[in-house]
């Protein structure tokens, strides 16, 4: 039984409400990224319909995967949990400032560096 309170764990219901606004891409955006936004819209409203504690639980399970696991089969799950931190990054560029990109680009470094050291074996 679900109480209304917590209506984004219902299942099959949509999380949160999309949010609103006029234009979905990045305003004088070039071809590149209007295409890898175009193509971001529908795993981007899927994510956005899941209950907020399933995407960061599964990063963090890949995550520690990732760091448990052997060798190819750890670096994948940390490559997987990268490319998703590239990804959003990239979408959310244009709208930050150097504060705001300075961790994700430092996180994402580490996730690789650690994704390499599992596929030379450390």
């Amino acid at each position: 039984m679900f109480s209304p309170e917590h209506d984004d764990e219902r299942p099959g219901r949509p999380g949160h409400p999309l949010p609103g606004g006029d234009c979905p891409h990045t305003p004088g955006a070039s071809r590149f990224r209007r295409a890898v936004e175009r193509r971001s819209a529908v795993p981007l409203v899927w994510l956005h319909q899941r209950p907020r504690w399933q995407a960061p639980l599964l990063l963090g399970v890949l995550f520690i995967l990732g760091l448990m696991a052997p060798g190819p089969i750890g670096a994948l799950c940390l490559l997987l949990v990268a490319m998703f931190f590239v990804w959003l990054a990239f979408l959310t560029w244009p709208t930050l400032n150097r504060q705001q990109k300075t961790p994700r680009v430092l996180m994402t470094m580490v996730v690789l560096l650690l994704a390499t050291a599992r596929i030379l074996g450390f």
